[in-house]
Parts: C-alpha cells; sequence; structure tokens
C-alpha cells in the first residue's frame, strides 16, 4: 500500500512516499527559518503563504525521487491538526483536491498520532504494544500510553509550556538564534551541566503532569543577577538542558512503574535532543528497557510519520474529500472525520 503524506501543521512543508507504513520510498521536507529567523519565532501568516508556494513541488519532488506517478498511489493522507490553522488548510485543501481528482482515498491524521508511528518507520519489527510513549515537540508534551493503532490514552501532558516551547524561549534570553532548541543543544556539549542548580518540577503525588514554565523564568531571573551576568553561556545552556532532560527522565520512569508496558518510544521535535537521548538510553539500559528512538529525520515535523499513521488507522481516519476539514485544536483523542465513510 503505497500513501502519498502531507505534513504542514506549522513551518515545515512536508510530503513523502510511504509503502505499508514502514519503507520511506521517499521523503521531502523543506524548513521555513530562513523566513522566521529574523522575527525570533513563527509568524503564522507567512508559514501559510510559505506552504501554498511550497506544496505542489514538494508533492511532484517526492514523486520524482521515487520514480512514482500518481497513479501509483493507494491513497493520500494529511495532517488535518492541530496546528496553524493557516498552515493546516493549506495541506488539507491540497490533500482533498488530489484525492478527488485521482479518486483515492484520503486519511485525516491527528499530528501528534503522527509522531507516535514515527517509531514505525524504517524498522524490521515495530514496537509491540502496548507501549509507552514520550511526545516532546514545541506544542506539546506528554506522555501516552498506546494499546493499539488507535487506543491512546494521555497519562500526563504540559500544564504550561510544552518542553520546545521552554527551549525556544530560553534560547531567546540566552541570545541564540532561532530555532533555540537545537541551538541550546549545540552550546550545551560545551558547558558544565551542573554549574547552575535551576529547578525539577515536581507534580503532585501519583500525577506525570510536566511543567516548564517555572524553570524558564529561573532562567531569566538568573541572568539578572551579578552571577548570571557573568556568567558563560554555555553553563547555563547546559544547567538548563540537564533540568528539562532530569524531569522527562523522571516521568517516564515514574510511568513505566504504572503500567506493563513492554517498550518506551521517545518522539517529537525534541526528541531529535542528544542530551535527552543519552539520558533515557541510559535509563532504559539501567531498567533493561527497550527504547525506541525514530532516525533524526523522522523526530522533527515530516510527512513519512503521517503517511504511516494512516497505514495503522486507515479503517478509523478514512474521510470524504468533500468534507474534511482542518482542525487547529484537534483532541488528541482519536475522532472520526467529518464525512466518514466506513
Amino acid at each position: 500500500m503505497l500513501l502519498l503524506g502531507i505534513e504542514t501543521s506549522c513551518d515545515d512543508t512536508a510530503t513523502a512516499l510511504v509503502r505499508d507504513g514502514r519503507d520511506v520510498v521517499a521523503s521531502v521536507s523543506t524548513d521555513q527559518d530562513a523566513f522566521h529567523s529574523k522575527y525570533g519565532g513563527i509568524v503564522p501568516e507567512i508559514a501559510s503563504r510559505q506552504h501554498v508556494a511550497l506544496l505542489t513541488a514538494a508533492i511532484e519532488d517526492a514523486l520524482a525521487r521515487a520514480g512514482a506517478h500518481f497513479g501509483d498511489l493507494d491513497g493520500i493522507a494529511v495532517t488535518r491538526g492541530p496546528g496553524l490553522i493557516g498552515s493546516l488548510v493549506a495541506g488539507v485543501a491540497s490533500a482533498k483536491a488530489l484525492a478527488f481528482a485521482l479518486d483515492k482515498p484520503l486519511y485525516g491524521i491527528n499530528h501528534l498520532h503522527g509522531h507516535v508511528f514515527a517509531a514505525f518507520l524504517e524498522r524490521a519489527k515495530p514496537p509491540s504494544y502496548p507501549f509507552l510513549a514520550l511526545l516532546v515537540s514545541g506544542g506539546h508534551s506528554q506522555i501516552v500510553r498506546v494499546s493499539s493503532s488507535t487506543g491512546m490514552e494521555i497519562l500526563g501532558r504540559t500544564r504550561d509550556d510544552a518542553a520546545g516551547e521552554a527551549f525556544d524561549k530560553t534560547a531567546r534570553l540566552l541570545g541564540l538564534p532561532y530555532p533555540g532548541g537545537p541551538a541550546i543543544d549545540r552550546l550545551a556539549r560545551y558547558g558544565d551541566a551542573t554549574a547552575h542548580a535551576f529547578p525539577r518540577h515536581r507534580p503532585g503525588r501519583g500525577s506525570l503532569d510536566l511543567s516548564f514554565s517555572g524553570l524558564k523564568t529561573s532562567v531569566r531571573y538568573f541572568l539578572e543577577t551579578p552571577e548570571g551576568k557573568s556568567a558563560k553561556t554555555e553553563d547555563v545552556a547546559a544547567s538548563f538542558q540537564a533540568a528539562v532532560v532530569d524531569v522527562l527522565v523522571a516521568r517516564v520512569d515514574a510511568a513505566i512503574a504504572q503500567g506493563d508496558y513492554r517498550s518506551v518510544v521517545l518522539s517529537g521535535g525534541v526528541a531529535a535532543n542528544s542530551g535527552l537521548q543519552r539520558a533515557l538510553r541510559t535509563w532504559a539500559a539501567r531498567n533493561g528497557v527497550e527504547l525506541v528512538i525514530p532516525e533524526q529525520p523522522y523526530c522533527t515535523d515530516n510527512a513519512a510519520m503521517i503517511a504511516a499513521a494512516a497505514f495503522y488507522q486507515r479503517d478509523a481516519v478514512r474521510a470524504d474529500p468533500l468534507t474534511l476539514t482542518a482542525d487547529p485544536n484537534l483532541p488528541f483523542e482519536l475522532p472520526l472525520p467529518s464525512g466518514d465513510r466506513r
């Protein structure tokens, strides 16, 4: 089953061809960092306009790389939410037009579900159910029990800033370029993670929720002190990153003790962070837990994960190309798209 995936939830224009939910035949992704960096963050209007300008070429590029034609496709998969409404509309409109014109099935995918299925890409043996997923990105941070392709339950989520959002805001405080997460990760490699004792959020007893706004505020106040003004930027970056990593590993450790899980999946943009990957690998080896991390290109937003999700969820997410709508606030629980034709 060869599916075309389209992902435009934020500022990356991505397309991919994936066979049987695992084999990535072609993957194309164009970031918009050059358009947004001077603003220190994503400008939604610019993002949506760039998707409109780039998407047709990205679809044609994916087909060309795969040596495929529209007639070879068995369906179209597209991110319908959550995300920036203008960006989502650009992708959904294109997918609907293709599905209608080609008379191919259309699948409306939850972006966060896509991150779960990124762990299935290019793997001979995918994670076995049930598994625990740590989804950490610029807009979302949550711990999820995945019991089947459509059975997902959020066990803990951020109460304020997502992990990636905290990275971007802290990078701005440190005068680092956008995007902030990769900039802090690079700088932290040269710093002392024990130089500054930033706070680690601890939720109430039994809770797996996350919080990073207090950590970000602590860094801001520290930088205003005489000690902070003379501190090495790489030490602040390393200490901040260590605090985020400690919190995430602690939540995974607490969650794994509450269920019978076969493995742990780390996914989302922050999954590309080298410090987090090292810490979780150490934790997994110490506890005898299988840790699955997607290949680097599939950690960040990509269209291959959207096509993979469509393959595994296809009976639940098939939609009518005339009525499927973008939803910037699409709930995590699997909803049936409008116009469902099962």
